[in-house]
């Protein structure tokens, strides 16, 4: 009909594209919208055309449930052009699928804080054990071996080293301090302070040379077989094995001391209950490692026969 403004001609729906076309110039003024989409509104407006999707009560493109006409209805609402830049703009840049953009170097960041730094307490005590090594020889063999005053200063050397040890991974856990310096170096330490003590003993002939000779094979063996089966599973460290721990510790540091009488004596029953402990851990720890590893490759064989069926 001649005359009749085409925002009557389409009822309701005609007046809200004429609405829509009227403030689009006042948007394209405020650089908020495209200038083509002004135009294409405008156009779209004046002549009466329906806009795809809209039967459906959806903006264009939105009712094919594309995720292109998702986002730029959700552009047009918001008021920001897609694809423009959050800095400029203020607002968050849009994906493909309409979903916001994480801010530039935001996953590195976010890696950067779940790293544990390297010189945290737990990691600082395992260097301190690492120090005590040298110390600890270095006054073990001051004077011949033999002063009381420098194997109790020896002796503290090693206690300390001991207390470490139980405190650092206690905190790498609890606090989340575990780092890739601290799997490798407090093993390390470990197997170092006590060799240490070991091969000073025995050198000084305060301790048979077959015992440090399984004390220390066991430690190394059984560390080469946690690798060995590292591809099957972890070898969870048992209560006989922390037992044994805290008995070589009390033993060995018992005999670092100058005793005579009946301390004398039952620091060699301590290291023969040590000795054993270490012998049956070691056998359990065996068994376990056969365990894993049958089951591993018998997982892995199920897998390949289910990939293959």
């Amino acid at each position: 009909m001649t005359g009749v403004p085409a925002s009557a001609a389409g009822g309701p729906s005609g007046a809200r594209r004429a609405a829509a076309g009227a403030a689009s110039p006042a948007a394209a003024a405020s650089g908020t919208v495209p200038g083509a989409a002004v135009g294409r509104a405008a156009a779209r407006s004046a002549d009466g055309e329906e806009p795809s999707g809209a039967e459906h009560g959806t903006p264009s493109g939105a009712g094919h449930g594309g995720p292109a006409g998702v986002a730029a209805a959700g552009a047009e609402e918001s008021g920001t052009v897609l694809g423009e830049d959050s800095e400029d703009s203020g607002s968050a840049v849009l994906d493909a699928q309409g979903d916001p953009k994480p801010a530039r170097g935001a996953k590195l960041a976010a890696a950067a804080v779940n790293q544990a730094s390297v010189w945290n307490i737990a990691n600082l005590l395992t260097m301190l054990r690492l120090l005590l090594v040298p110390a600890f020889v270095a006054l073990m063999l001051a004077d011949g071996g033999y002063d009381p005053a420098w194997r109790s200063l020896a002796w503290a050397a090693f206690a300390i080293a001991m207390i470490t040890d139980l405190f650092d991974g206690h905190l790498a856990r609890t606090y989340n301090l575990v780092t890739d310096f601290g799997k490798i170096a407090d093993p390390i330490a470990d197997k170092a302070i006590m060799g240490a003590a070991l091969i000073c003993l025995s050198g000084l002939g305060d301790l048979p040379w077959w015992v440090t000779g399984v004390i220390l094979g066991r430690e190394l063996g059984i560390t080469l077989l946690r690798f060995l089966v590292i591809r099957y599973g972890v070898i969870p460290a048992s209560r006989g094995g922390k037992l044994k721990t805290l008995t070589q510790g009390v033993a060995v540091g018992m005999y670092v001391l100058a005793l005579t009488g009946w301390l004398a004596t039952l620091r060699w029953w301590v290291m023969a209950a040590a000795v054993v402990l270490t012998v049956v851990t070691g056998l359990d720890y065996v068994k376990q490692a056969i365990v894993l590893r049958r089951q591993g490759i018998a997982e892995r064989k199920a897998a390949l026969e289910e990939k293959e069926a």
